[in-house]
């Protein structure tokens, strides 16, 4: 039987030359990707000498274009965004988005996707058209909320690169970071300033792809970072006070998840 299946196998092979080369390359390789972000991100940040964009650019010979910034949220993406498109033009092959732990840290509100009213609207259904009144809803723009600040942030990058790949990554896991008497953050445990856990922005992260059509890779569920267990401090900076930003073998991880992902995603689309 093993026998039939290696022969079927290698006659395919045989007959479709191209089939080998289709099977070992990996979508993104050697393509030029835009990072937006915050501190897990930046390149600046301390808590790991390579981040999961670095990983990449090793694995896969990605150039990444790394705009992420310490402390950002989701306000600051079109301005990100904006920068890469100022630098770099059309020359991106695909756009990266992750953010939203500071979002949450701030205790944004999350707020709503659409705003609604009652409106006429010109319809008609196997009869003469005429005016109906209808619900009509459009995207809500309130830049003081969660799902708000990521409608404006996707509005702007959809609209900016609109031939372009663009993927949310939701926020990881996170523990505690006590940076000192001015920054200090409890862990996920805690609710923010508005009654709110960080699980329901992760929640909002994920809806951005039904309502953006973008695809969202979840990292809070799919990267195994778990920083609240004492075991998993082995991938964080420091155990004593910052379990919110991974180190370097943390990083890793986040890379191999993100990379086996991206296989299911094209990064081109001409």
């Amino acid at each position: 039987m093993y026998k039939k299946t290696f022969a079927l196998l290698l006659c395919l092979l045989l007959a479709v030359p191209s089939l080998p080369q289709m099977l070992l390359s990996h979508p993104w390789q050697g393509k030029r990707v835009a990072y937006l972000g915050d501190s897990i991100t930046d390149p600046r940040n301390s808590g790991s000498k390579k981040k999961y964009w670095g990983f990449l650019q090793d694995w896969l010979q990605i150039t990444p274009y790394v705009y992420g910034i310490s402390g950002r949220q989701w306000n600051d993406i079109p301005r990100q965004a904006d920068q890469c498109y100022k630098e770099h033009g059309d020359s991106v092959d695909a756009i990266i988005i992750f953010v939203g732990t500071n979002d949450y840290n701030a205790g944004v509100p999350l707020g709503q996707w659409y705003d609604e009213r009652e409106d006429s609207v010109m319809a008609g259904i196997h009869e003469q058209k005429h005016n109906v009144m209808r619900r009509h809803r459009t995207p809500s723009m309130n830049g003081g909320t969660y799902r708000g600040r990521i409608n404006i942030a996707l509005n702007h990058v959809k609209r900016l690169y609109p031939t372009k790949q663009v993927v949310v990554l939701t926020p990881i896991h996170r523990a505690g970071f006590y940076a000192n008497d001015k920054n200090w953050q409890p862990t996920e445990e805690w609710q923010n300033g508005c009654g709110e856990y960080v699980s329901a922005y992760v929640q909002a992260s994920r809806e951005a792809a039904d309502v953006w059509a973008v695809p969202v890779i979840d990292w809070a569920a799919s990267s195994g970072l778990f920083p609240l267990m004492d075991e998993h401090v082995q991938y964080f900076k420091n155990g004593d006070n910052d379990r919110l930003h991974p180190n370097d073998k943390g990083h890793e991880r986040l890379a191999r998840t993100l990379m086996q992902q991206l296989l299911a995603l094209p990064c081109c689309f001409e």
